[in-house]
């Protein structure tokens, strides 16, 4: 009985007390109510007086053991108390699919953006994206699900056993962890396209050739959940779509699980795999994409004034999430601390920002509000800036506007170099805050050539790495629909 919530054992309790421990008028008043009702919407009624003497077998003691048990819930630990930190990452991307092959490859300016080549995508007007070249799931994906399931799946799975690893949490450390103290948040913009455009053309000849498994493996939420079953954590479990803010927004709810007392450890981050037809042709009907195809590596170019559209990625991003002293006490190497974040919606349109970026503004001052740091603290900013003409000048007006006071802040976009990850983009970029924090170097802005007359060049990082000794890193995420978040991460003191 250690899952019935309380509101239930407070139904149960009521339900069984009163047949015995009433007064005589109840009884009374129960026994006029039955009748003529021989039948209830739970089948047949049993008579009286039989169910007043398995009231006396069960009826007490189901109370007393219901309340005996409410007693024993644990007080959840001060939130104030509980710190949480970054033990591990992994990543599935263009550039690499290890945490430091990947910033080493942005630090030295690599571009992971190419010609598509896992379809004919000739006739469509843009024919280039940040694609994953070379991936395997052998070790990680066992090979019946692999043949299954949809990339971001895939990619999600992978990355999640690729951060414990890197976090040294052996098979061996987790099976001496409580697992319901563990969860796993990892989420995705598209979730799984691929299987279930599949299914449709196979329902073109007849359901009968459908995958049984379409629509679970669809679901954005199912990635987190086979990875949880996969290592048996029963904590938190759940999927977060809030489009090209997923990740950011699954990092900030696992943080609070952790603050709250509620887990010790969360995987967390976000997936996505939408080259296919249907995904790209999807964001060339929006007029969303850059058409540089004749230069493929030239074309994510944010804050440039010959920017023309951002460039489709794909790939995976996570985090392993820790309390503090859980970390200390397994011995844990620790790369950063999770300071906090914040949510806002731009409440204006479905795809263009807000034309003074309040919602954006909104966002940074409730981060720095949430994780109680002053703004000219922040000296490092991973921005969203997807390389399209709106969304780049509101969220550079934006970042100015609340921290533009400190005159040491440097502003970069990885975009450049990976495309636009669409729900996995903050997972990879906050992978990229740990990582200028660990390293003390910040990766270079690719393409900027010609800036925008309002943007400061003495803001955003040049075209060659530069040293950055980071105080508090700040990683914006912004999506489809006006939503806004903002995460802050810090070398741990």
């Amino acid at each position: 009985m250690a899952a019935v919530a309380p509101p239930l054992s407070t139904w149960l309790v009521t339900a069984c007390l009163p047949a015995e421990c009433g007064s005589d008028e109840h009884r009374h008043h129960q026994q006029k109510c039955c009748v003529g009702r021989s039948n209830t919407m739970f089948g047949p009624r049993r008579e009286l007086g039989a169910r007043r003497r398995g009231a006396a077998r069960s009826g007490i003691a189901m109370a007393v053991a219901l309340q005996s048990e409410r007693r024993t819930v644990e007080k959840k630990p001060d939130v104030k108390q509980r710190r949480v930190v970054v033990t591990g990452m992994g990543v599935v991307t263009p550039l690499g699919h290890d945490p430091d092959v990947f910033y080493n490859n942005l630090l030295n300016g690599v571009s992971g953006i190419s010609e598509i080549e896992t379809f004919d995508c000739s006739k469509f007007p843009t024919r280039i994206a940040g694609e994953i070249k070379s991936f395997s799931t052998d070790g990680w994906v066992a090979p019946k699900l692999a043949r299954r399931m949809d990339k971001f799946m895939l990619y999600l799975i992978t990355a999640g056993k690729k951060a414990l690893e890197h976090g040294g949490l052996t098979e061996e450390l987790r099976n001496e962890m409580d697992k319901t103290r563990c969860g796993v948040l990892i989420g995705s913009a598209m979730g799984g396209m691929k299987v279930f455009n599949d299914a449709i053309e196979a329902l073109r000849v007849s359901y009968k050739k459908m995958n049984p498994f379409c629509v679970p493996f669809a679901t954005t939420n199912m990635g987190s959940a086979i990875l949880a079953m996969d290592l048996g954590w029963m904590g938190p479990n759940y999927s977060i779509s809030t489009a090209c803010a997923t990740s950011n927004f699954c990092i900030l709810n696992a943080a609070n699980h952790i603050r709250r007392g509620e887990a010790d450890v969360m995987l967390c981050g976000g997936s996505d795999a939408p080259l296919i037809p249907i995904g790209l042709g999807g964001f060339v009907a929006c007029r969303a994409l850059s058409q540089r195809n004749s230069d493929p590596t030239k074309a994510s170019r944010p804050w440039d004034v010959d920017r023309d559209g951002f460039v489709m990625g794909e790939g995976a991003g996570v985090l392993v999430l820790e309390e503090l002293e859980h970390a200390k006490q397994r011995g844990a190497k620790i790369y950063a601390e999770f300071l906090g974040g914040s949510f806002t919606c731009d409440a204006y349109h479905m795809t263009e920002p807000h034309p003074e970026g309040r919602g954006i503004t909104l966002c940074i001052e409730k981060a720095l509000a949430d994780s109680g740091v002053a703004r000219e603290e922040i000296n490092y900013v991973n921005a969203h800036a997807t390389s399209t003409q709106s969304g780049d000048l509101r969220e550079y007006e934006a970042i100015v506007r609340c921290l533009g006071q400190n005159t040491q802040l440097r502003v970069n976009s990885t975009k450049s170099m990976t495309g636009h990850l669409i729900g996995a983009a903050g997972g990879i970029e906050a992978v990229v805050a740990v990582q200028a924090i660990r390293t003390g170097w910040v990766h270079p802005n690719m393409n900027l050539e010609n800036p925008e007359k309002i943007v400061d060049v003495g803001v955003l990082v040049g075209s060659q790495k530069e040293r950055c000794q980071v105080k508090v890193a700040l990683s914006n995420s912004f999506g489809f629909g006006g939503h806004n978040s903002s995460i802050l991460f810090a070398p741990l003191k």
